[in-house]
């Protein structure tokens, strides 16, 4: 009998309701100021960095994750900057509003 058949027995008149979860939006820490996007060369490889988020770093490291994923590249998180590999500063901006991030672009 599992606790369902004993709360049955128990309380015959009552029906339970059926409260519908909703999954969560956004887990992520939003701010008011601009994260900042930045392009550079290092070693002659384009990275795309991001930088200038006030959260906690178990937030942004959830952030990188979900941005490689996403963009299906490789990266790091170091010295709360996430470094991604290659030019994609468009994409990486354009998911960051979608999320209710500020984003800034500097360089190029």
């Amino acid at each position: 009998m599992d606790l369902k058949d004993q709360l049955k027995n128990l309380f015959p008149d009552h029906t339970p309701e059926e409260t519908p979860q909703e999954a969560p939006k956004n887990n992520i820490w939003v701010q008011e100021d601009p994260i900042i996007c930045k392009y550079e060369k290092r070693k002659g490889k384009p990275i795309t960095i991001l930088e200038g988020y006030t959260g906690t770093d178990k937030d942004f490291k959830k952030l990188a994750k979900e941005l490689k994923t996403k963009l299906s590249v490789g990266g790091s998180f170091k010295d709360d900057k996430i470094i991604i590999q290659g030019d994609y500063r468009d994409k990486i901006m354009a998911m960051l509003v979608e999320k209710g991030f500020k984003v800034k672009r500097v360089g190029g």
